[in-house]
């Protein structure tokens, strides 16, 4: 997992020290209590569910937001997101793509940087 992490982040962005850190835990209070430091950013996810999931399952970023003394990065899901879930679903019940619908939205979205 840490070659992984590695991979991913590489060295640090623009001379910024990053450290990995794989710790076990409830996925809110752990971050929240290993991210104390006065330098440390605590950078979690802000994904979207709908209102089942948020009752049965509390929001991680939420939490960190709410209780965290450091700064707290919430990054929002890929627009292309909801596009991907729909074609998987479509995938998985083996229904046919419509590659014209899927070309536009594509085309339509950001470039990734």
């Amino acid at each position: 997992m840490v070659t992984a992490l590695a991979e991913v982040f590489g060295a640090g962005v623009a001379g910024l020290p990053l450290q990995a850190l794989v710790a076990r835990g409830a996925p809110g209070p752990v971050p929240v209590r290993i991210a104390e430091g006065e330098q440390d950013v605590l950078v979690v996810g802000a994904g979207r569910h709908g209102w089942l999931h948020r009752v049965l399952r509390p929001s991680v970023s939420r939490y960190c937001l709410a209780h965290a003394t450091c700064p707290v990065l919430a990054v929002p899901p890929s627009p292309l997101e909801a596009g991907l879930r729909a074609v998987h679903r479509r995938n998985v019940l083996g229904l046919r793509l419509d590659t014209q619908r899927m070309w536009k939205e594509f085309a339509t979205a950001p470039p990734v940087v």
